[in-house]
């Protein structure tokens, strides 16, 4: 945990005969030690005890008037900007010493802290640490001392400082600070910590939440007491949300007539935002861009588990006790796809079983009895279990037991430093850098403050994990299953989010081993100028059995304009959320450098990011300044943060343990035009891992065509003509396009109607398309509201918000953002989807699909359906042209198939170029739904399901 967040030195100040003074407790931190490895044990850790917890107080002081007390966080696009204004009075009869106690969470940055003390205003700017101490210096003869910070909680830091004034001093003190929202288990969450410690006349807290592409849900559980539950007010629009806590002075009584206040405790506000699909959301604002990618609605990978669980000594009683408790329900948690095994240690390593087992109920039993009967004593080698946990996982991958598209981790649980085996922590950090695979990643848990954090967190990062605190408390069991649920459920690995070359620089880390459901990775970086003006980016990974290729775009323009007119907003937090995100992997790069050399550069870069961004990091200091500069106090951070990079659990930075020279890639040509180009061929079960594939070629443009209500056109190449026919059904029922059972192959629609009656007659449309393919067991289905893929034991769910590209074996998907789906399988046949949106409040339409089928389709003979029957031409003259009823439509004589039938001349529309007004295609009406020219009647070709075949006789 970190040592110190922040450190104030102040100094006498003398001012119209008054006198005020600033008190310290605390010391500096050494600059000079910071490039060497400081032995296990020496860290120095300030914890408040429980006492000094229950005393903390906002605003310290006997005899004081507090008269307000104001907290307000504005969030836009998941950054936070938080400011803590409060004003005070001395209203005792002598001077006292006035304390300011703000508690944040460990992830912010402090940007500014203000104070007006009776007139004289100091206000405060970042500098690198040594430039800060120097202008210090120069005023500190004058002074006496200053305050501290220290960390108490699992999630805040202290921010924490006294001024000693005379009687009657007013005192406005005013803190900033700035934090991007983490993603985790499907909600943003932002904490205020509230505890005035008295009753405040004006006490208020605002948050402002501003998500351009729109808020799902909002809400501010009550955490305070039941007497405030119902003072808290969530208001909220498509985009907005506001919510406000202003109880008023009797509200805040602990009882009718007490002087003590009930506002004691953490108030939060849990949200998530609206979004289009799993392409993700490209946001660009002051020459700054912000990539979010939370895909969902996506089947799990399987994992592969070993548990590494330290059952010393220093385990013995509560410790052990939470953590049996939380593996029994973390074991239950497995699914038969899982893998794992159970290595515990002290002095000695032991295992529950040498190898990967599948997460059977017979096997999750026999595990948690083993569990249970677990006795905590001896030393701690962390060495040996470490490798025996990557040798099990080594082993269990060279023996094909394990999926290749599975994830691979080690959960690593030790409440204490090694003491038996290899005990120097930086050969441990090597041996298992040495011996861990690039698929597998490390997640390392500390228990409680004996334990050297700072080692946990190095070696997890390092291999792709990431590492958490334990707090020993009544809730550790809680804290353990809720980190679990965090990295229990990976949806896709070794994502890549790429963008055009000459777009984009100085992009953070851009490419992750995993991701998980309910979290989310963020991208940012520098726009450059273009005369273009938008902004795309490429996402590529790969998921249970397929590979995805997303793409999505942003105007360069069009945020701002829109954040101008929010009165609420946080105009600056693209460039902030990217200096953040940029200073986090720098700091996380730093403690992982190699050498002396590295690790000055790295810093170099941080204390220049944090000094134009106005950060308060380890390595820089908030100097806080009279007007004059002639008084001065210095806020200074530690050395070390306590949680590094990594936000949306993306598996840390890659392999080689530094955030890597983002990769920028040319704008791949299925961008620049619509066509689609002929598919790369991918073995089945090959992992995909290049440069998005292209889009496929566009369809011939002779074509067979089902669209609108549905208006049936066959192309007859070899006659070169078109046919016509309406087929009058049901809504509801699902009508055999193609059906190939010696290609395991199915293409099948289902019929959806008009919202009413329009001249008597109730249209019908596709609502639903399916394509299956049987050897696969695979099915695609495509409806008016997104595009789902399933295999039979995992489902994917795609929307069409966002261009997409997804391969699974020898089917692949490409999707065109609002426009189509091209469903090819083995590269020998093609389906395209077509939709059609209407206006929502249109009296009679609804939204509808369109079917593309070329006659190039290679099926087997025994192909048939309403259309796939017509991949064997039929012979077909027409003789007899003449006028009809309809001066504008002749009739003729068409046979085909020993029919004789009457046609009338007309046309119908294909949509592919212009889906509003479509091209004409000049074909001859067949009437009474095709009889006559298709085998049978229609009604032959109602099928029960969307997946059935074609019964033939």
């Amino acid at each position: 945990m970190r040592r110190l967040l922040l450190l104030l030195l102040g100094l006498l100040l003398l001012h119209q005969g008054h006198c005020f003074e600033f008190v310290i407790d605390g010391e500096w931190e050494d600059d000079s030690q910071s490039d060497v490895e400081v032995p296990p044990g020496r860290h120095k850790r300030a914890v408040l005890t429980s006492e000094e917890q229950e005393d903390f107080e906002a605003i310290r002081g006997d005899d004081i008037t507090v008269k307000s007390y104001k907290m307000e966080s504005r969030i836009t696009s998941r950054f936070a900007h938080t400011t803590v204004r409060s004003s005070v009075v001395n209203s005792a009869s002598a001077a006292q010493s006035i304390g300011f106690n703000v508690q944040i969470p460990k992830r912010a940055f402090i940007t500014n802290f203000t104070m007006n003390v009776n007139g004289i205003i100091f206000v405060g700017s970042v500098k690198e640490k040594t430039v800060a101490r120097n202008l210090y210096a120069q005023a500190r003869a004058r002074g006496k001392a200053a305050g501290i910070v220290r960390a108490n909680s699992q999630d805040m830091e202290t921010f924490k400082t006294e001024v000693h004034v005379p009687p009657g001093s007013h005192i406005e003190f005013e803190l900033h600070y700035q934090e991007m929202m983490t993603r985790r288990l499907g909600f943003y969450e932002h904490t205020l910590y509230l505890q005035p410690g008295r009753l405040v006349p004006q006490f208020q807290v605002d948050v402002y939440i501003y998500e351009p592409k729109g808020i799902s849900t909002v809400e501010s559980p009550n955490t305070l007491g039941s007497q405030f539950s119902d003072d808290i007010k969530v208001t909220s629009s498509k985009d907005k949300a506001h919510v406000v806590f202003k109880p008023s002075l009797q509200q805040q009584r602990k009882c009718e007539n007490c002087s003590g206040s009930a506002v004691d405790g953490v108030f939060t506000v849990k949200y998530d935002v609206t979004r289009d699909g799993n392409a993700g959301e490209l946001q660009v604002s002051d020459g700054h861009f912000v990539h979010f990618f939370a895909p969902s609605n996506m089947s799990p990978l399987p994992k592969n588990i070993v548990f590494v669980i330290d059952v010393s000594g220093s385990m013995w009683g509560v410790k052990m006790k939470q953590t049996v408790e939380a593996m029994q329900a973390i074991l239950d948690d497995l699914t038969i796809d899982d893998h794992f095994s159970i290595v515990d240690f002290n002095h000695n390593v032991r295992c529950w079983n040498e190898e990967l087992v599948h997460g059977s109920s017979i096997q999750v039993t026999d595990a948690k009895k083993y569990i249970q009967n677990i006795k905590p004593n001896g030393g701690t080698n962390i060495n040996e279990a470490l490798m025996r946990a990557v040798q099990m996982l080594v082993r269990a991958s060279n023996q094909g037991m394990i999926d290749p598209r599975s994830v691979s981790m080690i959960i690593l649980v030790s409440d204490g430093d090694p003491t038996v085996g290899e005990i120097k922590l930086s050969t441990i950090q090597k041996n298992v850098k040495r011996v861990m695979r690039e698929e597998f990643s490390l997640f390392s848990l500390g228990i409680g403050f004996d334990v050297d954090y700072d080692f946990l967190e190095r070696i997890a990062l390092e291999n792709r994990g990431m590492a958490q605190r334990i707090y020993a408390n009544h809730d550790a069991a809680e804290q353990l299953r809720a980190f679990y649920s965090q990295v229990s459920s990976p949806l896709l690995r070794r994502i890549d989010i790429q963008f055009p070359e000459d777009a984009v620089s100085d992009v953070t880390q851009n490419r992750f081993d995993k991701y998980f459901s309910g979290s989310e990775l963020v991208v940012a970086g520098k726009v450059l100028p273009s005369e273009s003006d938008t902004l795309t980016s490429f996402t590529t990974a790969a998921a249970a059995r397929l590979d995805i290729t997303l793409e999505t775009e942003a105007d360069t323009a069009q945020l701002d304009v829109e954040l101008s007119k929010q009165q609420h907003s946080f105009t600056g937090f693209a460039r902030q959320m990217w200096a953040y995100i940029t200073v986090k992997q720098l700091i996380s790069e730093r403690s992982l450098a190699p050498t002396a050399v590295k690790k000055r550069k790295i810093t170099q870069q941080i204390m220049a990011l944090a000094v134009e961004h106005q950060f308060v990091t380890p390595l820089t200091a908030l100097l806080v300044e009279s007007e004059d500069a002639t008084e001065r106090l210095l806020a200074d951070s530690p050395r070390d943060p306590k949680h590094g990079c990594c936000s949306g659990m993306g598996g840390g930075p890659p392999s080689n343990g530094r955030t890597p020279v983002p990769i920028v890639y040319q704008r791949p040509p299925w961008v620049q035009v619509s066509t689609l180009a002929p598919p790369m061929q991918v073995e089945k079960g090959e992992l995909e891992w290049s440069l998005p594939l292209p889009l496929p070629q566009s369809l011939p443009p002779r074509i067979n065509i089902v669209d609108n209500d549905p208006h049936f056109i066959v192309h007859l190449p070899t006659s070169n003509m078109d046919v016509c026919f309406n087929i009058d059904s049901k809504p509801g029922h699902i009508l055999n396009l193609v059906s190939d059972a010696g290609a395991g192959l199915v293409v099948n629609g289902q019929l959806i109607g008009s919202k009413k009656l329009h001249k008597n007659h109730l249209s019908t449309y596709f609502g639903l398309i399916s394509v299956y393919y049987q050897p696969d067991g695979l099915s695609v289905t495509i409806g008016t509201d997104g595009i789902s893929m399933t295999d039979g034991s995992n489902n994917h769910t795609f929307t069409w918000g966002a261009t997409a590209e997804i391969s699974q074996d020898g089917v692949r998907i490409s999707i065109v953002k609002n426009s189509h789906v091209t469903v090819t399988v083995n590269n020998d046949i093609q389906v395209m989807v077509l939709l059609h949106r209407v206006w929502k409040k249109n009296p009679v339409g609804v939204d509808f699909l369109g079917i593309y089928i070329p006659n190039t389709n290679q099926y087997s003979p025994l192909v048939h359906g309403l259309i796939g029957q017509f991949s064997r031409e039929p012979e077909v003259s027409v003789h007899d042209v003449h006028e009809g009823v309809d001066p504008l439509k002749k009739e003729a004589t068409m046979e085909v198939k020993g029919n004789q039938l009457l046609v009338t001349r007309g046309w119908q529309k294909d949509y592919r170029r212009d889906k509003r007004r479509g091209s004409n295609i000049y074909c001859w009406f067949i009437h009474n739904s095709g009889k006559g020219f298709i085998d049978g009647h229609y009604t032959d070709y109602i099928v029960p399901n969307l997946h059935s075949f074609l019964q033939t006789p």
